[in-house]
């Protein structure tokens, strides 16, 4: 599990599913309204006090986000109370907002990394992509949609090579300055073969 704040009242959380399995949560069960999820809401907001000091008086909005073959990322967000009698402290209000993300976004330390993964992927007929680079990294944006024929050999193979990014595509389209901006696997392996 990772954390990160967002802002003073917005954390996020990066849940990968071996961090599910740990907690006797399958892929399924997250999205279930059983004690086992409500658990691991309360153990995330709690670690999130701890190591962040984000602390909840009141009811939190939470919005999970899932990331295919990755895991998770869950942003907490801390509302607003109106009327201070309304709230009990024995339990945490949580509205869920459910979203399935159709790209994969990939972190590389250095170009040299993404070159070699460029010349893995032509093997396997992958060409696409989009290759950012932001703070001194290097992100592959990779749409769900795209000609992968197996997506599980692909994340097993940009797993090696680089690590999942929890950034979203509007911060990277944002901030990150677009280098390669169509089939970036092809242009790469073109490049330097």
């Amino acid at each position: 599990m990772r954390l990160e704040r967002l802002a003073s009242d917005k954390i996020k959380i990066f849940l990968t599913f071996d961090d599910l399995r740990e907690r006797g949560i399958s892929k399924e069960e997250i999205w279930m309204d059983i004690p086992k999820v409500h658990d691991l809401f309360r153990d995330m907001i709690t670690e999130a006090s701890i190591e962040l000091g984000f602390q909840t008086d009141g009811p939190v909005i939470v919005e999970v986000f899932a990331l295919p073959s990755q895991g998770m990322v869950v942003i907490v967000t801390i509302t607003e109370e109106e009327d201070e009698d309304a709230f009990d402290d024995s339990f945490i209000e949580l509205q869920i907002t459910l979203d399935i993300k159709e790209h994969l976004i990939y972190r590389f330390d250095d170009i040299e990394q993404v070159i070699q993964l460029a010349a893995e992927c032509a093997r396997m007929e992958v060409e696409s992509g989009t290759l950012y680079s932001m703070d001194g990294f290097y992100y592959l944006l990779m749409d769900e949609d795209s000609e992968i024929m197996d997506p599980d050999n692909l994340i097993a193979l940009l797993a090696e090579f680089g690590e999942t990014s929890t950034i979203t595509v509007f911060r990277l389209e944002e901030y990150g300055k677009e280098i390669i901006k169509e089939k970036a696997l092809k242009v790469l392996n073109e490049h330097f073969k």
